[in-house]
């Protein structure tokens, strides 16, 4: 639904129930600081921003009138702590006694003693003495209650640190104020005796909790009645907040501020010292722990409601890579389903999981599936020509003048994220480590050091995201055994002169081999998988992809850009394997995470169709430009890493129609990409001189005609290519195992790259102006033949999107329950034809996909459409009479039929059985 309201999202329901979609899929929709809602603030309740609660009811019922459910996105590893988070709020004043401390994943105890029982809160733009003694930290009060103010953020102060405040305004306030007086020095004898936050006492904590607010009411009451007292306070705490210039009236605010739950820092301190859990290095994303019942309760509260209300059909779960037990979260969230009267019918589960090539899903995760990103890179990869792989590889060294090899890549990027932004997650897990090896006297000898070096390589070795030890976990099943076996492995070849019993200690710990350690061992293995996953995600997928530009339509989320293509036998393998083991797993081709758009990714297919024109056309280029490149640093920038993704972003994005503000898109995105790489310039240390070369560069390629006159012959080219390639892509994901996941406007063209491109609004009234025009029109090959010539306008992928989700919504059985079964093609053609049926109780689909188109069409400036590219190719097919979903042709099949008789009129095909012999 993305930053739309429940009133919008709910005017749109008759469109996506014309469309044929099943489900509406929306991101979080409890109260967040951010539209797309995966900063949640209070899960308790609807974001606000969306509408009220009576505004999603309104929604949920309109959804519910025409037959469509409401799938949502959870987070349960995290939560938004800029603003408006009062469990967050409540920590920050009451430090470890807060009952909301333990929601958190706070270390109270960290490695620097001044931070103990204290929070480290890296939000200062400067380091804290300039930030403070220019006045950018300001004392406030709110009714009975103060706060320490910085811009936009107001931190609450620890009630107890409340007296030298009200001291003060004592001491100005006119003694004939006797019963203002006399109630003050009340309040202030309450605030001396409130149990102080740091109390070891557990029977103390809900008394501060309760006294503080008694207090606070009484100052606010007290105030409002008095106003000489509140003037007189107002002068003290202008009095604390200091004077710029006057480094020692600030003196009393740095006392005041020392005495608070947390400690502010500088927001580079973070990669060090920071000592709460994050989602990856996001400062303000906060790890909560779920495992605990309780935190699970309260952050699922709304949740269960909708879900046992009906209103909420099933779940994406965000990030459970970074879970403590993601099996044990997936069971409890399958109780959310449960109703007091009995079981209920279960809850619609999946998984935000990246899942490597040779990795399988944890066998006791309750999930329907994944996302989808396996299918979304098989379906890339079958469009990329492996054939090529050396000479696009050539192409790319020739050009760059660099070798890299995308292994090594992925390596240098992790080792480079340990060791900058997850620093101090390394060490804290690293002390941890170290702890455990001075409990036996075979491992007392290993030095942090040598610890640190064996965790870091380790890790930077790992080839999955995580392994999933639970906490009753007795032995590492056989993918989890493998994973870190493989990575140390590796990680000691890396490093031969190292010490080999620091990583055999390591490997024997992470396989739960070391009982003599007791129970800390296991525990440090449940917190070194939350480490591994976030250091992949930011290596591999925020790093190495913006580093290895070899083909970029194969840098996608859970993609292997290592592997060029996809064979036929490979797709089909995993596409029986998810029909027998998970067939309602999400199916995706573009979503709001993806790098680029279904749409983008088909275009860049084409290039490894055409290695030496491509090879030709990108040096051109480069020679073209050179003069608008600037000197940074004593070389030309951009580099000639970042240029070769920026040409090949030109032919993926360039738009169908004048889009005014591509210049913008595109420098955003190239500065981002370059920012991400973190070769030249990064978000931690950003080169502005290469920052604005990269700009400059940007803006003066678009508004050079010459070369767009350069660039139109294989744009154009690459663009009808890339086009029959996204048909094929639509047709597959809509006929394959699993359940399609269309990302909004994506059943038209999309040509948009990574957030926050792809989540620009959605022209919506076009789109339904467009379908519009084709409802009541019956399939027919007038139809095809007019939509195809037309295809810039993107109604014929929108008709095959409706077609085919009309069809599954008629017969839903032999999509999510059919046998799938690979048919065989033979001709010369062969190889480009993609075919498999779906069968289920008599009922059948065939879906046929050509691929490699211009290998088909012999390298020729335009596709071969229509029958010839495909004489003498044939398709063996049950005997049936089938309806062609596209043009409403109908064939008489005996075994086989002619691919030049099925795909004469249209490039791709859907067939439904109408009837059997």
């Amino acid at each position: 639904m993305g930053a739309s309201g429940f009133a919008q999202a709910a005017a749109l329901a008759g469109y996506l129930a014309r469309l044929g979609v099943s489900d509406v899929y929306a991101s979080p929709l409890m109260a967040a600081v951010s539209p797309h809602g995966y900063d949640v603030t209070d899960p308790t309740r609807v974001n606000p921003a969306l509408g009220s609660a009576e505004d999603f009811v309104a929604w949920s019922d309109r959804l519910r009138e025409l037959g469509l459910g409401l799938i949502v996105d959870v987070v349960p590893n995290h939560m938004g702590i800029r603003q408006g988070n009062a469990w967050w709020d409540e920590v920050l004043e009451n430090g470890p006694a807060s009952p909301y401390a333990r929601y958190f994943d706070i270390d109270f105890a960290p490695l620097k003693p001044e931070l103990h029982g204290r929070v480290l809160l890296p939000l200062l733009g400067d380091q804290y003495g300039r930030v403070l003694e220019r006045g950018e930290l300001r004392l406030e009060r709110e009714g009975g209650a103060f706060f320490c103010r910085y811009h936009e953020r107001a931190l609450p102060l620890d009630p107890c640190s409340y007296v030298p405040l009200l001291e003060e305004a004592a001491a100005r306030l006119d003694r004939e104020l006797e019963p203002a007086h006399v109630e003050l020095q009340s309040i202030l004898t309450a605030l001396r005796n409130l149990p102080p936050r740091r109390t070891a006492d557990e029977a103390k904590r809900p008394e501060r909790q309760r006294e503080k607010e008694v207090v606070k009411g009484r100052l606010a009451r007290l105030l409002g009645e008095c106003p000489a007292l509140e003037g007189a306070l107002e002068a003290a705490l202008a009095e604390h907040n200091g004077t710029p210039g006057d480094p020692a009236s600030f003196d009393r605010l740095d006392a005041l501020l020392l005495q608070q739950a947390y400690r502010l820092a500088y927001w580079r301190v973070a990669a060090e010292e920071i000592n709460y859990r994050r989602f990856f290095d996001v400062n303000e994303l906060a790890a909560i722990r779920v495992e605990e019942p309780e935190v699970f309760a309260a952050a699922h509260a709304w949740l269960r409601e909708q879900v046992r209300a009906g209103r909420v059909r099933g779940v994406r779960v965000d990030h459970p890579d970074g879970l403590y037990d993601p099996a044990g979260y997936f069971q409890a969230l399958q109780g959310l389903a449960q109703r007091e009267e009995g079981p209920g019918a279960g809850l619609y589960v999946v998984a935000e999981k990246i899942v490597a090539p040779e990795e399988a899903l944890p066998a006791d995760w309750a999930i329907h599936g994944t996302t989808g990103y396996e299918f979304l890179n098989a379906a890339t990869g079958l469009l990329v020509d492996g054939a090529n792989a050396r000479a696009l590889t050539d192409a790319y060294h020739r050009f760059t003048g660099e070798k890299p090899r995308y292994g090594e890549a992925v390596y240098q990027a992790k080792r480079l994220i340990l060791q900058s932004s997850l620093a101090s997650e390394l060490q804290v897990l690293a002390h941890r480590l170290a702890r455990l090896s001075e409990r036996h006297r075979h491992y007392r000898d290993f030095t942090l050091g040598s610890l640190t070096e064996a965790l870091r390589e380790a890790i930077a070795a790992f080839g999955v995201y995580r392994t999933y030890v639970r906490p009753d976990t007795l032995r590492p099943d056989e993918h989890d055994r493998e994973a870190v076996e493989l990575a140390v492995r590796a990680a000691r070849r890396r490093n031969p002169t190292a010490e080999a019993s620091v990583f055999e200690f390591l490997r024997r710990l992470l396989l739960l081999e070391t009982p003599e350690l007791g129970e800390e061992a296991r525990a440090f293995v449940l917190k070194f998988q939350q480490l591994t996953g976030p250091v992949m995600a930011k290596g591999l997928e925020d790093t190495a992809f913006y580093r290895y530009n070899r083909l970029v339509a194969l840098n996608e989320v859970g993609g292997e850009p290592a592997r060029f293509g996809t064979s036929l036998e490979a797709f089909h393998r995993q596409n029986q394997s998810r029909a027998a083991r998970f067939p309602h797993t999400m199916i995706s081709t573009s979503t709001h995470d993806t790098k680029r758009s279904e749409d983008v990714r088909a275009r860049l297919a084409v290039l490894s169709e055409l290695p030496e024109e491509w090879r030709r056309a990108v040096f051109a280029w480069a020679r073209h430009n050179k003069a608008k490149k600037a000197a940074v640093e004593g070389e030309a920038a951009p580099g000639r890493n970042d240029e070769y993704l920026f040409y090949q972003t030109l032919l993926g994005v360039w738009p169908l129609r004048p889009d005014p503000q591509l210049p913008e898109r595109l420098v955003a995105y190239m500065t981002k990409a370059a920012k991400e790489a973190k070769v030249h310039t990064s978000w931690v240390a950003p080169n502005a001189a290469y920052d604005q070369a990269l700009e400059l560069f940007v803006r003066a390629v678009l508004d050079d005609a010459r070369f767009l006159a350069l660039l139109e012959p294989l744009r154009r080219k690459v663009a009808a290519y890339g086009m029959l390639n996204s048909l094929t892509q639509t047709v597959l994901k809509y006929a394959s195992p699993g359940v399609p996941d269309l990302y909004q406007g994506n059943e038209a063209w999309d040509f948009s790259l990574v957030d926050p491109d792809n989540r620009r609004p959605v022209d919506f009234a076009r789109l339904e102006a467009l379908l519009g025009g084709l409802e009541g029109r019956h399939p027919g090959v007038g139809l095809a033949r007019e939509l195809l010539a037309g295809w810039p306008d993107g109604r014929v992928k929108l008709w095959v999107t409706r077609q085919a989700l009309q069809h599954r919504r008629a017969n839903p059985g032999v999509y999510l329950e059919g046998a799938y079964r690979p048919l065989e093609a033979d001709g010369p053609a062969a190889a480009h034809a993609v075919a498999f049926a779906r069968e289920a109780g008599g009922a059948r689909l065939v879906a046929v996909a050509p691929r490699l188109w211009v290998r088909l069409s012999a390298g020729a400036d335009a596709p071969a459409l229509g029958a010839e590219p495909w004489y003498g190719t044939r398709l063996e097919l049950p005997e049936g009479r089938y309806h062609h979903l596209f043009t409403g042709e109908v064939f008489t099949v005996n075994a086989t039929i002619e691919l030049s008789e099925l795909l004469a009129n249209f490039p791709v095909a859907m067939l439904h059985l109408e009837a059997a012999p």
